[in-house]
C-alpha cells in the first residue's frame, strides 16, 4: 500500500483561537509524518489559485477575504491513505453536522468557521502542495517509529 502526502491548512479561525497545537497533535497521534509546517500570511493571488475551482460560487469572495484575514498554518502530512484519513478526521464541512470526535465536530463553530482545509483527492493534494510549499520546504526523513504506526502489510 502506498503512502500519500496531503495538504492541510489550519484556517484563520483555528490560528486565532489558538487551536493549532490541538489540531496538529491529532494528526501526530494518528501517526502522520510531518514533511512541512509553516505559518503563512497568504496573498490574494495564492488564495485565488487555491480556490480557483470555486470562483463562480457565491461564497468565493468571502472565502478569499476570510482566508487572507489572518495567518494560516500549512501542513504537508504523509501517511497511509493520507487524503481519505485526514478528510475523515476533519469531519463534515458544517461543524454542526460533523460527528463528535472529528476536528470540526469537537472544535468547529459553523460552516464558515470550520477550522481546517484538507485536500480532497491525491490529484488536488499534489497541486495544492505545490502552491503552498517550495520543494526545498518539504523535508523527507526516516520515521524511526514507522513500524509502530504503519502496518504496511495491511490490505485495503
Amino acid at each position: 500500500m502506498a503512502l500519500e502526502t496531503t495538504l492541510v491548512l489550519v484556517k484563520p479561525d483555528g490560528v486565532q483561537r489558538g487551536l493549532v497545537g490541538q489540531i496538529l497533535a491529532r494528526f501526530e497521534a494518528r501517526g502522520f509524518q510531518i514533511l512541512g509546517l509553516k505559518l503563512v500570511k497568504p496573498t490574494r493571488a495564492l488564495l485565488e489559485q487555491h480556490y480557483a475551482a470555486h470562483k463562480e460560487r457565491p461564497f468565493y469572495p468571502g472565502l478569499v477575504a476570510f482566508m487572507g484575514s489572518s495567518p494560516v498554518v500549512a501542513l504537508a502530512l504523509k501517511g497511509l491513505k493520507a487524503v481519505d484519513v485526514v478528510r475523515k478526521m476533519m469531519g463534515k464541512t458544517s461543524s454542526a453536522e460533523a460527528e463528535p470526535g472529528t476536528i470540526r465536530g469537537d472544535l468547529g463553530l459553523s460552516r464558515s468557521f470550520n477550522l481546517i482545509h484538507g485536500s480532497d483527492s491525491a490529484e488536488a493534494a499534489a497541486k495544492e502542495l505545490a502552491l503552498w510549499f517550495k520543494p526545498e520546504e518539504l523535508v523527507a526523513y526516516d520515521l524511526t517509529r514507522l513500524a509502530q504506526v504503519l502496518d504496511l502489510r495491511e490490505e485495503g
